[in-house]
């Protein structure tokens, strides 16, 4: 039988309700302290959860483009790609894929999804993370509809900006 607890700390195991306060205090008589920054702030956000964003940005300024046909995919992200992929490129002497666009079926609307950590590591920087995420998200876009990355967002780049020396 599994094991019963509570993730609510003013519960015991047992599920009784402790007695008390719910805020804890040191024995000087402080509290814990609380966060330094409040949630929602950019620098509370987990890499995860910038990354996400970008893809997030990156859809939203293509909906805006093409509305319904955009509109109707679905934008994910995944730390990396799964085991067969991975080993695909391997055997083809190609790097890991950066993402992967899969055509609607019956009841799924199509899908683009976008590796995270093979980007973070093409990127190299925190700097051309964002350019990189939306070059793989407009290729993927693209390759749903049929069309070439230029067409589908006339600001794609397809490679590195310029670095400055």
């Amino acid at each position: 039988m599994p094991a019963r607890f509570s993730l609510d700390p003013t519960t015991a195991r047992s599920g009784v309700p402790r007695q008390g306060h719910g805020r804890r205090r040191d024995r000087r008589g402080r509290s814990g302290r609380g966060s330094l920054l409040p949630p929602g702030v950019p620098a509370s956000l987990t890499r995860q959860e910038r990354f996400e964003d970008l893809v997030t940005d990156s859809a939203e300024r293509l909906r805006e483009r093409w509305g319904t046909k955009v509109e109707r995919m679905s934008f994910e992200v995944a730390f990396v790609p799964d085991a067969e992929a991975l080993l695909r490129a391997e055997a083809e002497g190609e790097a890991p894929p950066l993402g992967a666009s899969l055509p609607g079926r019956r009841q799924e609307p199509p899908r683009v999804i976008v590796f995270r950590r093979p980007l973070e590591t093409v990127a190299g920087s925190a700097e051309a993370l964002p350019w990189l995420v939306h070059d793989v998200v407009v290729e993927l876009v693209a390759e749903l509809l049929a069309m070439p990355p230029e067409r589908v967002d006339p600001d794609y780049r397809g490679e590195p900006p310029e670095q400055d020396d």
